[in-house]
């Protein structure tokens, strides 16, 4: 009995027959397993026939090798719904145009809070006039002198810097307040705090410094002030290119206007070819177009000089 097993077992790996069966069934190389020798009676049950067997066929090898083309996935949970992210609200429109009236009265009310008012009422008066002059500066109406005088002395006031210069600067767009600013000091405000500014509020301010300039009395302030010349000096190797267009039209009036005492005054605060070499280097970089022509108009008078 124990002589015949071996034989046994190698007659059976040797069959035909067990051949066929590793080959048609276990090994998952095989396309389609053998069809079977009888026919169904129904032809229209031949291609799910065929179809069940190629699934389960391809199933079969896909279990058996993971192929990458078709891997069969965990099961996952469902993503739940994502809340849609809140827009951004729109910008609030601005202010309406106030009435020369009621912009009288406003003047009165922040005049007063700038008088007896608490540092944080005094803060809180300048936003809301701030508010409403920027959208819509006022032509005609004439800012009373105490409450300029009350917006200049701001000026120096780390805290209250960025809306006094708003509020200056639209103020000076009408003539008739220019004249109400030189007289309370603004131009010298101006020149002694520019330097201390943020950018923005130092640009503001030499802005309306500009546009003193265009009156007499703003001319001659500018012109009289000892540190006039070398703080425009200074700004033009700081600013924007906006400030260096203000700080040249500023030393365009210094230096191109006025008796020969004002002249003599403007030299002797600093030599022409000096600021001539300052505005040389400004107008190298970054300057606005009107900057660089009244540059260039500053430079013939600095050589004429």
């Amino acid at each position: 009995m124990k002589t015949q097993h071996p034989k046994l077992k190698t007659h059976l790996f040797s069959c035909g027959f067990f051949r066929h069966c590793t080959r048609t069934v276990l090994s998952p190389t095989t396309p389609h397993p053998p069809r079977p020798t009888r026919q169904p009676t129904t032809t229209a049950s031949k291609p799910d026939s065929a179809s069940s067997s190629s699934s389960t066929s391809q199933s079969f090898t896909q279990w058996k090798f993971d192929l990458p083309d078709s891997p069969i996935l965990p099961y996952s949970q469902p993503e739940p719904d994502r809340k849609p992210e809140p827009t951004s609200k729109p910008p609030p429109p601005p202010p309406q145009p106030i009435s020369s009236t009621n912009l009288q009265e406003l003047f009165h009310a922040v005049e007063l809070q700038l008088s007896i008012g608490s540092y944080p009422e005094q803060i809180a008066a300048l936003h809301l006039l701030e508010r409403s002059l920027v959208p819509y500066p006022p032509p005609d109406p004439v800012c009373p002198p105490e409450l300029m005088r009350g917006v200049v002395r701001n000026l120096k006031n780390k805290a209250a810097a960025k809306p006094a210069t708003k509020i200056l600067l639209a103020l000076c767009l009408a003539e008739g307040n220019r004249h109400v600013a030189v007289e309370s000091g603004a131009a010298a405000a101006v020149v002694e705090t520019a330097l201390e500014l943020e950018a923005a509020s130092a640009e503001r301010s030499l802005a309306a410094l500009e546009l003193m300039c265009t009156v007499a009395e703003g001319a001659a302030a500018v012109r009289a002030h000892a540190m006039a010349v070398p703080v425009m000096v200074m700004i033009m190797g700081r600013t924007s290119a906006r400030g260096k267009e203000y700080a040249i039209g500023v030393l365009a009036v210094i230096y191109g206007g006025g008796d020969n005492e004002e002249a003599a005054e403007a030299v002797a605060a600093a030599p022409p070819e000096e600021v001539a070499r300052a505005v040389e280097l400004a107008l190298q970089g970054d300057c606005s177009g009107r900057g660089r022509r009244k540059g260039a108009q500053l430079l013939k008078v600095l050589q004429e000089n």
